[in-house]
């Protein structure tokens, strides 16, 4: 394995995340709710709509920036992807709201059109070498699959999708933190790993140019010593130590 791919973790991908395409069909649907059924006079300033439309934004857009920033800062990711989950539970509340306002309650979770909208379950992202193009197909498709309810006349049947669509990617990042905080205890972060890599090409470098071990014949590495007389000065020191106690002067 080559330095560089021991030290780089593999970055962006978010395309081929469920979550990601959720996120987009929420931050579209938003925008289309706030056009159709949030009344400027009821919004002088613009303050709902922008709030709202922000929300889904940051969520959608801090998924692609943490899938991005993971080759280098598994940390990062994790924040990100948190971000992108608080940003969706504020226009949850959102939501909520305008149910509220109308004394409307949202859907249980054995409602049927709750149930159907769960059940939904899009293929998965295949791609080629184009796969910006790729995507936005595959997009239209799976947006289709939600239509019927996004796309309704009755503005409490769209605020009640939205929840359960939001729901389902809140889930969805959920897990994913999960699985990157897994992967950063596994791997560790960029400066530790920046440290193995290092350390694992001086190594390699010491092996290649090292002679043979007098004792077992194995390549020696170069050592320092840390106690007695010659504290700090180098020398060959056998890679099997410390089975094997073989040195050689340099």
């Amino acid at each position: 394995m080559q330095s560089q791919d021991m030290l780089f973790d593999k970055k962006g991908g978010y395309r081929k995340l469920f979550s990601f395409t959720f996120a987009t069909i929420i931050h579209l649907g938003t925008i289309d709710f706030c056009k159709r059924f949030v009344s400027y006079k009821d919004d002088p300033l613009g303050k709902t709509v922008g709030q709202m439309i922000g929300a889904a934004r940051s969520g959608r857009q801090n998924i692609i920036e943490g899938s991005e920033r993971s080759s280098t800062s598994k940390q990062t990711e994790i924040k990100l992807t948190d971000v992108a989950k608080a940003s969706l539970a504020e226009l949850l509340g959102d939501y909520e709201m305008y149910l509220a306002e109308k004394e409307i309650v949202p859907w249980s979770n054995k409602d049927s059109n709750h149930q159907a909208i769960s059940k939904i379950k899009p293929p998965a992202f295949e791609y080629t070498d184009d796969s910006m193009h790729d995507y936005w197909c595959y997009f239209q498709e799976v947006q289709k699959l939600f239509d019927p309810w996004i796309k309704n006349s009755d503005s409490a049947v769209v605020a009640n999708t939205m929840i359960v669509l939001i729901q389902r990617t809140m889930a969805m990042l959920y897990g994913q933190i999960q699985h990157q905080g897994k992967a950063f205890l596994k791997k560790g972060g960029f400066n530790e790993r920046m440290y193995s890599t290092r350390k694992s090409e001086r190594d390699n470098k010491d092996i290649l140019n090292a002679p043979s071990c007098p004792e077992c014949e194995k390549p020696m590495i170069k050592r320092k010593a840390r106690t007695g007389t010659h504290t700090d000065s180098e020398f060959w020191g056998c890679s099997a130590f410390p089975e094997c106690k073989g040195t050689r002067k340099i």
